[in-house]
């Protein structure tokens, strides 16, 4: 295989799960339970942007949840209840949108720091946990201001009824991660392969 056919089925592969983590993510937008209280409704969007940081590294799950934004920012309804626009981004939960991108950049590089000394399952749970508290940062003070309530309705509307589901979410998220991992497709989505040039001739290699 030339250099020109291996990049370029990287790169196709690398489509493929953008699109795939995308598309899931979308998934999460319409299972979405609805409170009462709140405007925020429980969503699993951020189950699957977790995990899109988890499996797929910093610049796929940038690119999967980017793309996931872009979708709803020019209209199709791929925000929870089948929104979109501009304007569902401007709205009360605009803030955990936005934040799913900063999550998806901490908790990737919290997974991807110091790769090689081991101890992956804390990284990831250190990942899950940053990418967690950086929605909460981004959602409740952005809730707050649209919707004019004071920091103690805000938390209460946007962060203390989802703590629980949340955390499950994340331990979910690490779990399959780690399945995907011990699998042989984990392989190919945890470990960036090298450049055609700097893999050991066929006769050196191990079998």
């Amino acid at each position: 295989m030339n250099v020109k056919n291996y990049f370029s089925i990287d790169a196709i592969q690398d489509m493929v799960w953008i699109a795939l983590f995308s598309a899931l993510i979308i998934v999460g937008s319409y299972i979405a339970i609805p409170l009462p209280f709140t405007p925020v409704p429980i969503v699993l969007q951020n189950f699957f942007v977790l995990l899109a940081a988890l499996v797929l590294g910093t610049r796929r799950s940038l690119m999967a949840v980017g793309l996931f934004l872009l979708l709803g920012v020019i209209g199709f309804p791929v925000f929870s209840g089948g929104r979109g626009g501009i304007a569902h981004l401007a709205g009360p939960t605009g803030g955990y949108l936005i934040g799913y991108l900063l999550a998806a950049l901490l908790c990737s590089l919290c997974v991807a720091a110091h790769r090689h000394n081991g101890k992956l399952l804390l990284r990831q749970i250190l990942g899950v946990t940053v990418g967690t508290a950086v929605i909460y940062a981004c959602g409740v003070p952005w809730l707050k201001q649209v919707t004019g309530l004071s920091w103690s309705g805000a938390l209460a509307a946007g962060l203390i009824p989802f703590i629980i589901g949340d955390l499950l979410k994340a331990i979910v998220a690490v779990a399959v991660a780690q399945g995907i991992r011990s699998r042989a497709i984990g392989r190919r989505l945890f470990f960036t392969p090298r450049h055609p040039s700097q893999q050991a001739p066929a006769h050196k290699r191990s079998t």
